[in-house]
Order: C-alpha cells, then structure tokens, then sequence
C-alpha cells in the first residue's frame, strides 16, 4: 500500500468528491488517463496525487502498472471567512471552503 495527501486545496470538498469518484479502484493508468481529459478544476492536484502515490509505490519496490486506486478520501479541512458589505449597513458572511485529499493505493 501507498499513501499520499493533499492537506489543503483550495476547493470545496463537494466538487472534489465529483472527480475523486471518477477514478475510485480504477488502475492507476487509467484513473490518470482519466484525469488528464476531464474540463475539472480540481483534476489537475487529483491527477499529482496519484503520481505522488505512485512515487512513493515505487520508491517502496512495487509495480506501478499493477497498482489500483484502493480509496480516495475528501474531507473538510476548514474555511477562510470574510465579510461582504450589503445594504442598509450590514454585512453577509462569505465562506471559501477547503477540502483535504487522501489516496491509497493497493
């Protein structure tokens, strides 16, 4: 098994999760295949995850070609907040979301 986590992209995890499911237990050929066609945002950190798993796969002396995305994990990992002024002097709260990712491979 091979591990690799992203601690803090700035994305909200929803949107993560839609292309993190795409490539759950698909080989790891294909999930990056996969990930280099997708119009995404978030396809591109998802994409160096799992070369960075990879990497570490082989490092460890185990066949990439042969290695499946065993789990992928989006999670919250918090929120900048800040304030828009509005009418009549107040103020809305505006929340830029977070997400962290982590990839296993087996």
């Amino acid at each position: 098994m091979a591990n690799a986590t992203l601690k803090s992209h700035n994305q909200p995890p929803r949107k993560v999760r839609l292309v993190t499911d795409l490539v759950k237990g698909k080989k790891v050929p294909a999930a990056l295949l996969a990930l280099e066609h997708l119009p995404r945002r978030a396809s591109e950190p998802v994409q160096k995850l799992i070369e960075s798993a990879a990497a570490n796969a082989k490092s460890a002396g185990k066949n990439v070609d042969e290695l499946t995305v065993k789990s992928i994990l989006v999670e919250n990992a918090g929120m900048t907040k800040k304030y828009m002024p509005r009418a009549f002097g107040r103020a809305s709260a505006i929340r830029r979301r977070k997400s962290r990712v982590i990839v296993t491979l087996a």
